[in-house]
């Protein structure tokens, strides 16, 4: 192969020699930074607003640079700030000081209660700080801080940037920063001290003001005025006079109903501890002279009370534990369980030395093989049923994880229609309506179908309810299991003996709840059918006269009893079908004869419409269809008596579409598809033509599709104008559908045509279905009726508190819930994340409760007081530091005044060694007597000056002081400029 070309760089190598060392290239990535974030020349904006650090946006952009191989974060924070009108030119003189300067010397926003530290210390509005990357180590060393700050010094040089720059050195906790900010012909230099042990000189403000003048070092005798701000927080921490009110509900006492804050089939909410932990006053004087007040260490004249302005936040108890919010997460614990509830309650339950057993599994071999058994004798149920008895007798009232008043408890809320059954057999459970009242029309009600769970007064919801409670005081997933287990025996029960299920909507499944909630359904619409079945059966027993033996009334009526063979079949109503359909065929042997002649008819009809077989009777009508007659015969057209369609629940409806789309384009799959699809249609068409002897598909179009059939006036050979009619093209289109459907029906009227809805077999499916749900898929079924009805209780017990916030995120639980549960299986993740929500919702209500009870708000006599008081409280839960309106002397002020009296009064008596160590603490000598409050846990103090450095002739420049004192942290924060243009 060729010699590929040297590449040219090797030829031409340039060394820049420009860029040498680590730390010259380390100072230009800085500047680079600098450059790229536009902060290079003269910062302008508007003098600061009252404020406006609480209530205005923060944020902040990082990037990374190195020196050598050791990785630095550059962070740029600032104020959002709107544009400024172009600022007047003079002020851009020569003279004018960089902003963050003229920030230094600004009173408006000093103690912002949220902030980054360095803007509470110097009262900064922008700036940028390095330090070392995240898993990087500290700089500690004070070559490598002095280095540092030097590449700041040079950088803030070079780029003309008058952002200070900070480099943040030692441990990360320690939240040390030196830097520097820069202007023409002027320097900041921003020092920091950082102590465990505070020096007794410094506690007080005369030991502070003369760090800050000797730190100065001004050169003119009458030193320049000092002005202070200063503020001392007082923590209370014990609120013993108010024990916490809500005690946890009491689960013995449970099952009588409503105890201890627990109403039976309700959820339960509020905290069990007190949600609120201390209570923080901050007293301020916000502008002080230097001289007006004296504060050393002999005597104070800083008395909170007195103190101009107050201000108090409160510290939350982190996650305190709330009922509603135990409930849901152990609920949701139980979608994480493997086990089945066989597993959970031991096999044992169904088995007895196995001779049960084999008659079980005999009974399901006889119902496979074609012997000539009397099913119903045989049923499976009977079985079941007789194990339901066993298991009570195996488990001593002892290993029942659910005792049996608790279980009876349940039961008859879950099925109050059994109630009566105690009293006088089961004639009336039998009677008792499905249909529940008509729901109420309001938004709560309907969001189940937003959330896919089951309206809030269906069986399903209270089932989820009770599920819930069971898990959490009656024994968890045991209990789940055997309360599940004693709800698929009752379902079973009701089919075997035609007692519709309660607390169901009557009517085909409702596609817009959980699918749980649709097998029930279902299971109602089998029990409806096979109860108007055997009642027919009844009826056909007692009474042999047709019209009375008819399960419905309209339906007997048509019907003829002039064939005695035949007398029975029409006895039963069409609905009456026994289980087997091989008794149906039997039944239809002996009208063979008429199937012909129908056959013949229905093809003939429209020809020999005169020549109608005289046995041929129209059966199964309902009532005339208005004043249409038919085309031929010229009779009333008769609306036919039809089967309903099958009701279908969510998951039939996806296996049926996927049966269909799997069928395929072939010509087979499309004529299979045709009559899968066409099951109802030409189910109709057979009890059209019953019900219309010689009728034809016009007639049966004018009836089923109006507008398949188009009718125009055109005139005759007469000139009369007559009304033609004739099919639609899509029905002339050669063997379509409904012409092959029309031509192979049979004129059999509804009660004798095959089933659609094969109740028997259905009904089987769904108790199948139930029988086989791990307590795990329970839960996950039930999950959306939890959800929905905790965001119901918290609504409501939102609606006593009116907290505008939760009123917001209970909207935004709401979205979130209805996108995440709308489809099946939501990922574990966001079912959390509204868990978490409604935890949080929860606990924002009870920090309110308990706040209205520390500050009194009800037991408030004056209106407007009380009002003051809630606005007050409201404002507390939702921001970080509220100003008390009249400081101490008004009405909230002289509550918390109250409350710290009342907690002195309890920690009046210290133990003695605390009293030996105490004596020597300045704070204690000064304050002498017993005060209202402790000593406060932190002291802030702000020193502010203009003063010319270094010289006498300099210009006079900002220099400002923060120091905090707590008990076990000491700082000092200093920003000290000096006139750079002749030194």
């Amino acid at each position: 192969p060729a010699l590929s070309p040297q590449p040219e760089s090797e030829v031409f190598e340039i060394t820049d020699f420009t860029t040498a060392s680590e730390w010259e290239r380390f100072i230009s990535k800085i500047e680079e930074v600098l450059n790229d974030w536009k902060l290079i020349g003269i910062s302008s904006g508007k003098p600061l607003e009252k404020g406006i650090y609480t209530t205005g946006t923060w944020e902040e952009k990082s990037d990374e640079i190195s020196f050598a191989d050791f990785r630095f974060s550059i962070t740029h924070h600032y104020l959002v700030q709107e544009a400024s009108d172009k600022v007047r030119k003079e002020e851009l003189g020569e003279d004018a000081l960089p902003l963050p300067m003229q920030d230094l010397l600004c009173m408006n926003n000093d103690f912002p209660p949220r902030a980054h530290c360095l803007v509470r210390w110097y009262g900064l509005r922008e700036f940028v700080v390095i330090a070392p990357a995240a898993n990087n180590e500290a700089v500690v060393s004070e070559s490598k801080c002095n280095l540092l700050l030097s590449s700041v010094s040079i950088a803030l040089g070079n780029t003309g940037c008058q952002v200070p720059l900070f480099v943040q050195i030692h441990q990360k906790w320690r939240r040390m920063y030196l830097g520097e900010c820069q202007g023409p012909g002027v320097r900041t230099d921003f020092e920091m001290v950082h102590l465990r042990k505070v020096p007794s000189q410094y506690t007080h403000l005369s030991g502070l003001l003369d760090i800050f003048k000797t730190k100065i070092g001004c050169p003119l005798t009458p030193l320049p005025p000092v002005s202070m701000a200063i503020r001392l927080t007082y923590v209370l921490q014990d609120w013993q006079q108010y024990f916490w009110p809500q005690q946890p509900p009491d689960i013995d006492a449970l099952v009588g109903g409503e105890v201890g804050g627990l109403e039976f089939g309700k959820l339960p909410f509020g905290a069990c501890e007190d949600p609120i932990s201390e209570l923080h006053l901050a007293t301020t004087w916000p502008h002080l002279a230097e001289g007006i007040i004296v504060d050393n260490d002999v005597y104070s004249d800083l008395d909170p009370i007195q103190a101009p302005q107050w201000s108090v936040r409160v510290r939350k108890a982190d996650n305190p534990q709330c009922l509603l919010g135990d409930f849901l997460t152990e609920f949701f614990k139980l979608c994480r369980r493997k086990e089945s509830t066989d597993e959970i309650l031991g096999r044992s339950a169904f088995e007895e030395e196995g001779k049960e057993v084999a008659d079980i599994t005999h009974a399901l071999s006889k119902l496979t093989e074609p012997a000539p058994v009397p099913i119903h004798k045989l049923s499976v149920t009977n079985m079941v049923h007789s194990a339901k008895k066993k298991i009570r007798k195996h488990r001593g009232a002892d290993e029942s994880p659910l005792n049996n008043e608790v279980l009876n408890t349940i039961l008859l809320f879950l099925f109050p229609d059994a109630a009566d059954k105690l009293t006088d057999g089961f004639e009336s459970r039998a009677n008792t309506s499905v249909g529940t009242n008509p729901p109420p029309e309001n938004e709560d009600y309907n969001l189940f179908s937003q959330f896919k769970s089951a309206p809030s007064d269906s069986l399903t919801y209270k089932l989820a309810l009770c599920l819930c409670m069971i898990n959490f005081y009656h024994g968890g997933v045991k209990g789940v299991a055997h309360l599940w287990q004693e709800f698929v025996l009752e379902m079973r029960y009701r089919w075997e003996n035609n007692y519709l299920i309660p607390g169901l909507a009557n009517g085909s499944p409702d596609l817009r709840c959980c699918l749980l909630h649709q097998k029930l359904q279902m299971l109602n619409c089998c029990i409806e059918r096979k109860k108007a079945r055997d009642e027919g059966k009844r009826g056909s027993m007692s009474d042999r006269s047709p019209v009375g033996a008819s399960g419905d009334g309209a339906k007997g009526a048509e019907h003829s009893g002039e064939n005695p063979e035949r007398e029975k079949e029409l006895g039963k109503s069409w609905e009456s079908w026994s289980d087997s359909e091989e008794e149906f065929f039997e039944c239809l042997s002996d009208t063979e004869d008429l199937k012909g002649n129908g056959q013949e008819n229905g093809k003939k009809g429209a020809k020999e419409g005169s020549k109608e077989p005289v046995n041929l009777k129209p059966e199964g009508r309902l009532h005339p269809h208005g004043k249409l007659m038919l085309l031929h015969p010229g009779e009333p057209l008769y609306v036919p008596i039809t089967q309903e369609p099958a009701p279908m629940t969510e998951d039939l409806l996806e296996e049926q579409s996927e049966v269909l789309a799997k069928l395929g384009t072939s010509a087979e799959g499309a004529h299979l598809r045709a009559r899968m699809q066409s099951a109802c249609l030409l189910s109709d068409m057979e009890s059209f033509k019953a019900a219309n002897p010689g009728c034809c598909l016009e007639d049966f179009v004018r009836w089923y599709s109006p507008r398949d059939y188009i009718e125009e006036e055109v005139v005759d050979e007469k000139g009369n104008v007559v009304i033609k009619g004739e099919l639609s093209a899509r029905m002339k289109i050669p063997s379509n559908m409904w012409v092959e459907a029309w031509e192979t029906a049979k004129p059999v009227p509804a009660r004798r045509q095959k089933r659609l809805f094969d109740d028997t077999r259905e009904a089987e499916k769904v108790l199948h279905y139930l029988a086989v749900q791990k307590p795990a898929d329970l839960a996950r079924h039930l999950l959306p009726c939890i959800i929905h009805a905790a965001v119901l209780k918290v609504k409501d017990e939102e609606a006593l508190e009116d907290i505008s916030s939760v009123k917001k995120i209970i909207k935004q639980i709401i979205s979130h819930s209805s996108k995440v549960l709308r489809f099946p299986n939501p990922e574990d993740k966001k079912l959390e994340e509204i868990i978490a929500q409604i935890m949080s919702v929860e606990a924002i209500i009870a920090r309110a409760r308990s706040l209205k009870a520390k500050f009194g708000v009800e037991k408030c006599e004056n209106e407007e007081e009380k009002e003051d008081l809630q606005r007050f409280v409201n404002c507390l839960l939702e921001q970080p530091e509220v100003s008390v309106v009249g400081a101490g002397r008004g009405p909230a002020g002289s509550i918390i005044h109250k409350l710290f009296v009342n907690a002195q009064r309890v920690s009046a008596v210290p133990p003695l060694e605390e009293e030996l160590r105490r004596s020597g603490s300045p704070e204690e000598r000064r304050q002498g007597v017993q005060s209202d409050f402790p000593p406060p846990t932190g002291r802030e103090v702000i020193l502010r000056s203009s003063v010319p450095r270094p010289a006498p002739y300099s210009k006079a420049l900002p220099q400002r002081m923060y120091s905090v004192l707590t008990r076990e942290d000491f700082r000092l924060a200093g920003a000290f400029s000096s006139d750079t243009t002749f030194f």
